[in-house]
């Protein structure tokens, strides 16, 4: 399943989005800004492009945007 030209779900990934071409997921390339990372770290240490990085941002903030969070009550 194509998510978009750059970040792909398929069954060779366990079902996890990966960027297109790599073997990298976007939970890695998330994680890593969200570790401080800048884009020029992440481009050169995993070997993908800034519109890479910002699919992969794209592609949670839309996953966030279709979810409904509702917290649990305090006991």
């Amino acid at each position: 399943m194509c998510v978009s030209n750059r970040v792909v779900i398929d069954s060779a990934h366990y079902g996890k989005p990966v960027i297109h071409g790599t073997r990298l997921p976007v939970a890695v390339v998330v994680g890593s800004l969200a570790g401080g990372m800048s884009f020029a770290e992440i481009e050169h240490e995993y070997d993908i492009t800034a519109d890479d990085i910002r699919a992969a941002l794209k592609f949670v903030m839309e996953l966030a945007q279709q979810q409904s969070f509702h917290p649990l009550p305090v006991p």
